[in-house]
Formats: structure tokens, C-alpha cells, sequence
């Protein structure tokens, strides 16, 4: 059993949902090179992943999925990371949104029980889009420009929506919007194939470049009554513990993960001819090493713990939120400095573009900006410390 997972695969279903996840891994990294040098969503990758049934992973027995627990998601999408973090990620916002809906049960039980059947079915994709260029992350409560009108019987939805990962591939967009009649926010559920939806390619970036996280737009789109499911309190979602997200960190440790392995495995290896030994042996690399173990103990620990306590203890989630953030804000800053240490034991090499460590580094800085910001977290936790409201 590799090392890093012997405490944390503790029955034999999570030993087989890792052996299932790790063989994908391994074929994702082969491909990851191409997918980021490219910038092109990895369809091949998730070709593989409906064909291994995972996109229905989060779906509950009933529906027919697999039912997977928040702690058995978490080890999927950090062995999947190991192979291809852009993967990972785009993979996690739809196994979430899954998980989440089907834990809190917020929209309307037959839309949620047809979609989670397409998603059994048909290995569907859906996932949401919020965020928006004037609004910045909806968690800093900014207005959403993005309206919906209400008329004849139908909804007339228009706008643009940034940062939408997975855009080329969604078969359903879930767009949030402010109700022209009231100014109220809800979120529409919108079929790919809607008139007046497109997707423009605008993800140029430095990390995370396969998760095509282009722009949506949206001129005049109608969609019937029910394709409004969920009415948004922004005041209880600021409230509200959010257990699934942590597939931000899990995705983030994974690609440390790797980074470390990378790493390792070139110390062991490499011996410049000023030694008699491979640089493993030279007490600055161990101790750089050892960090990056710490590193991951800590954080990994932490984050399977939590999960751990959400699975067991659902009568306890409204209060996990601070311990939540945390988690992403450990993970995420302990990946960072885990990705620069690698570096730091390869050396030079680390920076040609034929080495993986240099895409881990770009990726790995992705994980800062996504939900929630550290400076969010500290908000969050001082207020629980000082007891304020």
C-alpha cells in the first residue's frame, strides 16, 4: 500500500475507491502535459471518467449512484490530482454541487431526482456559474448584474458569468441571477442547448489551464417556469457549513502530493559528480523532505478528520463552518510551501517546461483564489474567538 494513504484507507471500499482512482490518475498524467501546454479541457480524461461511472459517484443509491461519503470524495479527487490537477478540480465542482444538493435537498425533489438519474444515466455534467467580472467572488456579496425576467409563463435570463470551469463540456448550467421584478437572487437551471447561451473563450491563465473556466453569455435566454429551482439568501449562505467544498484543498493536496513524489524521486537518483552518493543522502535535502511530510501530515490529518466528523455527525455540521475554512486555508498555504520545497530539492530543472514541477507551481497557486479566501477565513474564525454575531 503506498505509504502516504496506509491511516487513511480504512475499509475496503475506500482501498477500492482509491485502486479505482488511482489507475485513472496514472492515465491523466500521461496526458496532463499536452492538456496544459494547449489550454484545451481534457475530454479525453473525462471520457474515461463517465466510462469508469464517476461522474455519479455523489449521487445517492436511491437514484441509482454510488452514494459516496464526503470522506470517500475526498480521496478520490486527491489521487486524481496526483494525475492531473485541472482534472481533479473540474471534477470536484460537479461531484459537489451533487453532494450538496442532495444533502440539503434545496431544489424542487422532481427536478433534483431527473437530474440526478441523467447523471446516472447519461453521465452528464453540471456545474454552477456565479461569479461575474463587476461582482468579483459572490462570497464578497457584490450584485449580480445578470438579470431574469419574468414573462408570458417564461423566464428571459441575459448576462455573462466569468470563471464558469468545465464551460465546453457542461451539458447544464446553473446561473444565478437578480429577479428583475423583485431583486431577488435564484438560480436557473439552463440546458447547454438554450438559444441565445454561449461559451466564449477567454481562460488564458497561468495555472489551471484545462478547466477552460471560460465565460459564459447569455442574450435573451428563455427557459420555461420550473427552470427556476432555488430562491438565494445571501445572508444563510454566508452561514452556512459547506462540507463538500472541501474538494478545493483534497484537489491542492493532491497536486502536492506529486510534487513531492517528483521530488523524491529525483533526490533519490541524481548525483552530481561532485558526490559519491545521490543527493537523498545530503542532510539539507532530508530535512527538506521531511518538511514537505510535515507539511502534508498536518494538513492531510486535519482535513480527513473534519470530513470524518461531517460524515459521523450531521447533527453537528451547521457548527463546522470556521473548521471548514480552515481546512482550505491549511491545505491550500501548506501545498503552496510543499510545491516550493520540491523545487528547491530539484533545483534548475525544476524550472524546464519538459518537468512537471514547474505546471504543479502554476497550478498550485490557483488554490489561493478559490473559495474561501484566507483573509475570509480569518474574518470568520476572529468572529467565532470574539463571539461576534
Amino acid at each position: 500500500m503506498n505509504d502516504l494513504y496506509h491511516l487513511f484507507l480504512r475499509t475496503e471500499r475506500e482501498q477500492n475507491l482509491y485502486e479505482r482512482a488511482r489507475q485513472l490518475a496514472d492515465q491523466f498524467h500521461k496526458r496532463a502535459e499536452w492538456y496544459d501546454e494547449h489550454a484545451e479541457f481534457p475530454f479525453e480524461n473525462f471520457n474515461d471518467l463517465k466510462e469508469a461511472r464517476f461522474l455519479s459517484l455523489t449521487v445517492p443509491k436511491s437514484y441509482g449512484g454510488e452514494g459516496i461519503s464526503l470522506y470517500e470524495f475526498l480521496l478520490i479527487q486527491e489521487t486524481i490530482a496526483q494525475g492531473d490537477g485541472a482534472t481533479a478540480l473540474s471534477l470536484g465542482w460537479h461531484l459537489s454541487i451533487l453532494l450538496s444538493l442532495t444533502e440539503t435537498k434545496k431544489w424542487p425533489s422532481p427536478v433534483l431526482e431527473r437530474i440526478c438519474r441523467e447523471v446516472v444515466e447519461k453521465q452528464v455534467l453540471l456545474n454552477s456559474a456565479q461569479s461575474e467580472t463587476a461582482t468579483g467572488s459572490p462570497a464578497r456579496g457584490g450584485k449580480l448584474e445578470t438579470t431574469a425576467e419574468y414573462r408570458n409563463g417564461r423566464w428571459v435570463i441575459s448576462g455573462r458569468k466569468t470563471f464558469t470551469s468545465l464551460a465546453p463540456a457542461l451539458d447544464y448550467f446553473i446561473i444565478s441571477a437578480t429577479i428583475k421584478e423583485t431583486g431577488e437572487v435564484g438560480n436557473f437551471l439552463i440546458p447547454k442547448t438554450a438559444a441565445g447561451l454561449k461559451v466564449e473563450k477567454t481562460w488564458n491563465t497561468l495555472g489551471m489551464r484545462a478547466t477552460r473556466s471560460d465565460d459564459v453569455i447569455l442574450e435573451n435566454v428563455e427557459v420555461e417556469e420550473e427552470a427556476l429551482v432555488e430562491m438565494l439568501d445571501s445572508l444563510k449562505a454566508k452561514r452556512q457549513a459547506q462540507g463538500w467544498l472541501l474538494h478545493i484543498p483534497a484537489c491542492y493536496l493532491g497536486i502536492a502530493i506529486a510534487a513531492r513524489n517528483e521530488a523524491i524521486a529525483f533526490a533519490k537518483t541524481y548525483q552530481p559528480n561532485s558526490l559519491s552518493h545521490p543527493i537523498a543522502e545530503v542532510p539539507e535535502v532530508r530535512r527538506k523532505i521531511a518538511q514537505m511530510d510535515i507539511h502534508l501530515m498536518a494538513a492531510r490529518h486535519f482535513m480527513y478528520s473534519i470530513a470524518d466528523q461531517w460524515d459521523r455527525y450531521p447533527e453537528k455540521r451547521a457548527e463546522m463552518k470556521e473548521e471548514l475554512a480552515t481546512v482550505k486555508y491549511i491545505a491550500t498555504n501548506a501545498a503552496v510551501n510543499i510545491v516550493d520545497l520540491a523545487m528547491r530539492i530539484v533545483g534548475g530543472q525544476s524550472l524546464f517546461a519538459a518537468n512537471p514541477l514547474q505546471r504543479y507551481y502554476r497550478d498550485i497557486r490557483a488554490g489561493l483564489h478559490n473559495p474561501p479566501s484566507d483573509d475570509i477565513t480569518v474574518s470568520i474564525v476572529a468572529d467565532r474567538a470574539l463571539n461576534v454575531k
